[in-house]
């Protein structure tokens, strides 16, 4: 239903200008020509009485409601009609945006700025109407960016290599199939690694584990958001991107702020250069969120080996797997697996020993799931004091390595800070630190902690409550498992003579929030 409102405009216009009236930028919300917004700029130093303070002046036609921005002023022009409460909630608003897109509050800064407050006043009011957003939903609209943008921005490029990468890909498969029936092999099969089909929706994997080769792209082409075939590890019928996809790049790393999806927070760690033709991946992720006051609220880790052949003379092999896990970790393997070889011996292989594993996919063999509310399992905790002083708040913050054998690489510690108040004053601080005024963000970044480095502190003072400085975000990449299971080697079914192997580890987060 269509809500129509009284004709009567409220807003006339928002403007910044200097304590001599001369306007910086304004935004009309009626038809108003440039002269007379300038002649209302004009006239409105000279109605202030400079031995009081007020909110707001009125002339016979209209009202100033306005707010100091040290040598500027914040103006709003209304009609003498207007609520002057809903003004001046409104005009605190306006205030509040301009420090979000200018560092410091001077005229060159503004006039440079202009057109991204522009912008965000028309997210403010829309035909002389406040519009019920707020600070954060402004900042959202206003940065919001199309996909078919990125790409005529970017070329076809991107595309044309995707196509080419998914053609080439096509040939490989069709290859396969055809060496397939000329060996007599059923051709789907490929020891049911690689038919969705081939597994049986009542059993505990509902869909296949195998994850396509995905398309290379150019680092300035933009990945698509479409639903990836990947299984979620510890979840039924759910699919989600894999751990090589989990950093969205806009030009700079974009850590989340509201305890999102860890696919926008988390690095990964780039692949080995020298790759074996039998290749194994040990990918672990970690989602946990701990109260502010101490208490693990809950901690899950999802675990998963990934084995990739690429030479057919490997394609009938078994995995000794090593695993010293105390934590008491739920494991599961593939269904094509044989679970009474895995259980008595730890070793992974095909329930047919015959079959091969399918060439150049990757196949999901073992993951595991570890779920707990036990704070003396989480990795690295995170201890936020702040506390009031005369000029706002001084805030202690420390870590504290507590699996001693992980080795945490490219950690950011995203603690929020108020807007509009101007930088953190640092005092004691281990490692370095940046403070994203656009954002509201200081980010505390550690290159490395280990057992050498298990402890640090930041200090710093700010205006503001304890409130604002939750709640805090963590991320970091490692080359090391939390859970510690291996494969410790790699050999033919017959025989059982060893096969040289590479290895890749990967530890990364997928929500580490303390609220």
């Amino acid at each position: 239903m269509r809500v129509f409102r009284p004709l009567l405009q409220v807003l006339l216009a928002a403007a910044v200008c200097t304590k001599a009236g001369k306007a910086i930028v304004s935004r009309q919300f009626v038809e108003m020509t440039r002269t007379r917004i300038e002649g209302l700029l004009a006239a409105f130093p000279k109605l202030m009485n400079t031995g009081k303070q007020h909110t707001f002046v009125e002339t016979d036609s209209v009202r100033y409601v306005y707010q100091p921005l040290e040598k500027l002023y914040m103006v709003l022009i209304t009609t003498k009609n207007s609520n002057i409460l809903e003004d001046l909630e409104t005009l605190r608003l306006f205030s509040r945006v301009i420090p979000e897109y200018c560092r410091v509050l001077e005229e060159s800064e503004i006039s440079e700025h202009c057109f991204d407050l522009i912008f965000a006043f028309d997210e403010i009011v829309a035909l002389g109407y406040r519009e019920n957003v707020n600070l954060a939903q402004i900042r959202t609209f206003t940065e919001m960016d199309s996909h078919e943008e990125k790409v005529n921005r970017t070329g076809p490029d991107g595309e044309r290599e995707a196509k080419a990468e998914m053609r080439r890909k096509a040939k490989e498969l069709q290859q396969a199939r055809r060496d397939a029936e000329r060996s007599g092999k059923k051709v789907p099969a490929f020891g049911g690694f690689g038919n969705v089909s081939s597994v049986s929706s009542g059993s505990l994997i509902t869909d296949t584990i195998v994850e396509p080769e995905k398309p290379k792209i150019t680092p300035s082409a933009v990945r698509s958001s479409g639903p990836s075939r990947a299984l979620k590890l510890g979840a039924k019928g759910k699919e989600v991107d894999n751990f090589v996809d989990q950093l969205k790049s806009e030009g700079e790393t974009i850590i989340s702020t509201s305890g999102k999806r860890g696919s926008d927070v988390s690095k990964v760690l780039p692949p080995p250069v020298n790759m074996e033709s039998v290749h194994l991946r040990v990918e672990e992720k970690i989602s946990l969120a701990c109260g502010r006051d101490g208490g693990l609220q809950n901690m899950e880790v999802l675990g998963m080996v990934t084995l990739r052949v690429t030479d057919e003379k490997n394609g009938r092999i078994r995995l000794i797997i090593n695993n010293n896990d105390n934590k008491g970790l739920q494991l599961q393997t593939h269904p094509n697996v044989d679970k009474k070889l895995f259980t008595a011996e730890s070793v992974i292989g095909l329930k047919n020993p015959e079959k091969s594993f399918p060439l150049n996919n990757d196949v999901g063999v073992l993951k595991w799931r570890l779920q707990t509310t036990d704070e003396s399992l989480i990795p690295l905790t995170i201890n936020c004091w702040p506390s009031e002083s005369g000029s706002g708040c001084d805030v202690n913050i420390e870590y504290e390595l507590q699996e001693e054998n992980l080795e945490l690489n490219d950690v950011v510690i995203c603690i929020p800070v108020p807007s509009g108040v101007g930088a953190p004053v640092i005092g004691d601080l281990d490692g370095e630190y940046k403070h994203d005024s656009r954002r509201n963000l200081l980010e505390w970044c550690l290159p490395v902690i280990d057992a050498n480095n298990k402890t640090g502190s930041l200090e710093f003072s700010i205006a503001g409550q304890p409130n604002d400085f939750f709640p805090i975000n963590v991320s970091f990449v490692s080359k090391r498992s939390y859970c510690d299971i291996q494969v410790t080697k790699v050999s033919h079914v017959d025989g059982d003579s060893s096969v040289r192997f590479s290895t890749e580890t990967s530890f990364v987060v997928d929500k580490y929030v303390i609220e």
